[in-house]
């Protein structure tokens, strides 16, 4: 039988513009398998050109459908793009219906394009717990754009904030998305707002009340970046091109005043904790499966430690 893939041909393969390689790596960063600490040693020499943008917004505003637009116009300006689409898990089998994946099946003939469909497998936030290492993935394949579609949480999907370079907001009239903004403290996270579905009644409501309540936000002083609100009718591609050149524009900003290094220094830094999380985790279950915590726990009972003395004991004992 063939051995593993070597991660490294994998990658290279990947920058060679390689679909099935950058799937065949997306799936071992997935899977969290054995090659996963090479993988990721092969893959960070060759990222940091992706402009990272989150769409997200409550269910039923139309973000796979202004994604797959959003695309089409990038592709019309020579852009390499990716496209993560976080698809909700089921809670009894963690498969996802991945959806998005079928919506956007346009651009399925076209190398310019790589769309991925992620189950969060159960993750809060509207993200898969993976998706900062398919973002690396897509990165070193030479995406210039990586698109990353939430699947619509409401609250908790604030999330996105902390992966993307640019976040864009998506609403639309008649559904309420003032109050929820307001309540998932969704304003604070938007780079670009857009007003979606902008053919229906009550969207130029919607956009004043927006606007009304982002004038509310606090901003950095005269430098700082004000989120614009857009209109478009992404089902006929309208108001897309001025959404990408709103990107672009906070693109340029960001470069210009650090906030785009400052916002990828707390993202490597989160996930480096994360890791080192999951790998506490791991030695804790390891210690778990043998007795040291039953025998911690009887001289807890007996009167013998402390819960605290009990717990140091635990993590030098899977250190």
């Amino acid at each position: 039988m063939p051995g593993p893939p070597d991660p490294h041909e994998l990658v290279e393969r990947a920058r060679a513009g390689q679909q099935l390689a950058v799937a065949r790596l997306i799936s071992m960063v997935e899977n969290a398998g054995p090659q996963l600490r090479e993988v990721s040693a092969a893959l960070t020499p060759h990222t940091g050109g992706a402009h990272v943008v989150g769409l997200t917004g409550s269910p039923g505003v139309g973000k796979s459908t202004s994604t797959s637009a959003l695309v089409t116009e990038l592709r019309a300006r020579d852009r390499r793009v990716g496209v993560l689409a976080v698809d909700p898990s089921s809670p009894f089998s963690g498969g996802a219906l991945l959806g998005d994946r079928v919506r956007m099946g346009e651009h399925a003939d076209d190398d310019g394009v790589f769309i991925r469909s992620m189950a969060t497998r159960g993750h809060l936030g509207g993200l898969s717990w993976a998706t900062p290492q398919a973002l690396r993935v897509l990165d070193a394949a030479g995406c210039d754009v990586i698109l990353i579609e939430t699947v619509g949480v409401g609250q908790s999907e604030v999330e996105i904030v902390g992966l993307a370079d640019s976040t864009v907001v998506l609403m639309a009239p008649g559904m309420g998305d003032g109050i929820q903004a307001a309540k998932a403290g969704i304003l604070e996270i938007g780079d670009v707002f857009v007003v979606n579905k902008a053919d229906r009644e009550g969207a130029r409501r919607t956009v004043r009340e927006l606007r009304n309540m982002l004038h509310l936000r606090e901003y950095g002083g005269a430098d700082a970046w004000e989120a614009p609100v857009l209109t478009t009718v992404a089902s006929r591609a309208e108001g897309i091109g001025a959404l990408a050149d709103a990107l672009d524009d906070h693109l340029a900003w960001s470069r210009k005043s650090g906030e785009r290094d400052r916002r990828r220094s707390e993202r490597v830094r989160r996930e480096i904790e994360a890791i080192g999380m999951e790998q506490v985790r791991a030695r804790m279950e390891q210690v778990r499966g043998g007795d040291a915590l039953d025998v911690l726990t009887g001289r807890v009972l007996a009167g013998e430690l402390d819960p605290w003395a009990a717990a140091d004991a635990l993590l030098e004992q899977s250190a």
